[in-house]
């Protein structure tokens, strides 16, 4: 099964919480703090698998966690590390954030590994927080938070030729002759549903890698039928064939139907239409001798003075296959541009950091009482001990720095020794 797009949740690994634990030995009545570190938590990493072609593995499966750091012990033992999550995707996903749809990574040649969320920092143990003043504090810090994301998985296939047409013109035929693949081939619209991929051995180690995208229709561009899920495969390509049913068959005109394909493909990348083009007008043994209009030389005369070639064929029989394939692999040596990539546009870490960074300010009513909460005050309280002089005094250099006082202020409150903090 080919499965082109997966939706999943990700999480990397929390920090194990650092520990809170004193010497106790026979004749040692006093001894020193001594809890340890908290482990860090397991990144989640990406990393592309050769033998993949497919993300199947994400069609039941959906759900993927770093494993957590440990907390850490008395006698200064630090926690264990939190286990790496490594995810297996094959060469050409395009992994994005679910909810904005921007580009995280493009695991193509140049980016084969990527570490998406990295695990949260284990905690520091109270050995850290003894000074001449505090020979035994009571408190540690907690291991930093997990973070985590809804994903958009989507295999855009990497192939140096897109092979298009409408549906049943003969695209799987030609591509089950002309490579190993073997996909399904039956008389009806729609057989094909999912790229094919093969490889045109030309002897001599020339050759390329051709896709037989799934047949387009009119509206395909605004996503009628399974236009974007067509479309998106053709991006990558170096070259288009266009492949049309020279003996119209089924009453289709061969010139407008390029003509409509070009429209859906500018309409959904203006780029794609600017690709080199070749023609491949299938079904020649099919053609009637003696038609009043030789369908052939309308596509040439129509085509090729605009820099399109046009070669007749018949993927049944393999005429003119060679001169087809041949001709498409120099034009293929002539394009000397580098692979399309696509750039990240999100930036997670940054992102997650932004979205959790607020704290919010505010007079509640109905209690009467000034409220200060947020996801970084939750977190700072998490390790301050507000019972300890030390504590409350970084609580307040805490809410300073960050501007509370001011928003308070202008809330109406003056002298702040009588907070609520949610």
């Amino acid at each position: 099964m080919f499965v082109d797009r997966a939706k999943i949740y990700v999480r990397s690994g929390k920090g194990g919480d650092g520990h809170v634990s004193f010497r106790r030995e026979k004749y040692v009545p006093s001894g020193g703090p001594d809890g340890g570190d908290g482990g860090r938590g397991g990144d989640v990493i990406f990393e592309v698998e050769n033998g993949l072609n497919t993300l199947v593995d994400y069609r039941n499966s959906r759900k993927f966690c770093a494993q957590d750091g440990e907390p850490g012990g008395k006698r200064n033992c630090t926690g264990k590390d939190g286990e790496s999550l490594t995810l297996k995707v094959p060469l050409g996903t395009v992994i994005k954030e679910a909810e904005s749809g921007k580009v995280i990574a493009d695991m193509s040649e140049g980016n084969r590994r990527v570490v998406l969320l990295t695990g949260g920092k284990g905690g520091t143990g109270n050995q850290h927080y003894a000074t001449s003043t505090m020979q035994a504090p009571t408190y540690a810090r907690p291991g930093q938070p997990f973070l985590e994301l809804n994903l958009l998985l989507e295999l855009k296939v990497i192939a140096d030729v897109g092979l298009v047409g409408f549906p049943n013109v003969g695209k799987s035929t030609l591509l089950s002759v002309v490579t190993n693949a073997k996909p399904k081939i039956a008389n009806y619209h729609f057989t094909t549903l999912n790229p094919n991929l093969g490889v045109v051995d030309l002897g001599d180690s020339k050759g390329f890698v051709i896709a037989d995208i799934p047949g387009l229709i009119e509206g395909a561009s605004e996503g009628i039928g399974l236009g974007h899920e067509f479309l998106k495969h053709i991006e990558r390509t170096k070259v288009i064939i266009h492949m049309v049913d020279a003996a119209g068959t089924e009453g289709r005109n061969p010139v407008e139907d390029i003509y409509a394909i070009n429209k859906e493909l500018e309409t959904y990348n203006a780029d794609l239409s600017k690709k080199p083009q070749v023609i491949a007008a299938n079904k020649i043994d099919s053609i009637f001798e003696g038609s009043e209009a030789d369908p052939i030389q309308l596509l040439k005369d129509e085509f090729e003075p605009k820099g399109i070639k046009v070669f007749p064929i018949s993927a049944v029989s393999k005429q003119g296959l060679k001169e087809l394939l041949w001709y498409v692999n120099d034009m293929l040596a002539d394009i000397k541009e580098e692979p399309i990539t696509f750039k990240q546009e999100y930036f997670p870490r940054e992102a997650l950091a932004a979205a959790a960074g607020g704290i919010d300010v505010y007079y509640d009513e109905e209690e009467e009482e000034y409220v200060i909460e947020g996801a970084r005050v939750e977190k700072m309280l998490g390790y301050t001990n507000l019972e300890s002089e030390k504590g409350f005094t970084f609580f307040q250099r805490f809410i300073k720095e960050n501007g509370v006082l001011e928003q308070l202020e202008q809330l109406g409150l003056y002298g702040h020794s009588f907070l609520y903090y949610k």
